[in-house]
């Protein structure tokens, strides 16, 4: 369980890290700045750490898509992005690839459920 937690916190350092990004408008402010590397350094160090008991797929998976899919949705209603029903249909099926990958690294529990 703690792998998660650290997972988790992964997900919300990358999320608070792309959004000091779009912020430091290309790195021409200083604190925004210092807050993407403070916010990916700290996603990085997270990931790793949930590594130590999360198969590193899996791991992978959700932090790279539920992060893509919660900053696409900070991106529409933070930064006005357009919501268009491609997007929504992208971030559908970047939801149902780590819902899959998820249920795929843990055969024996899909098998007990049938």
């Amino acid at each position: 369980m703690k792998g998660f937690y650290a997972l988790a916190g992964a997900i919300v350092a990358e999320i608070l890290g792309t959004s000091m990004l779009k912020m430091s408008e290309g790195f021409s402010l200083m604190y925004p700045s210092v807050g993407v590397i403070l916010g990916f350094g700290i996603s990085f160090y997270c990931l790793s750490v949930s590594l130590r008991t999360i198969p590193l797929s899996l791991a992978y998976a959700i932090w790279s898509g539920v992060g893509t899919a919660l900053t696409a949705l900070i991106g529409i209603l933070i930064w006005g992005d357009s919501l268009t029903a491609m997007a929504v249909v992208g971030i559908a099926i970047i939801i149902g690839g780590v819902v899959l990958l998820n249920t795929s690294s843990h055969p024996e529990k899909v098998m007990k459920s049938e």
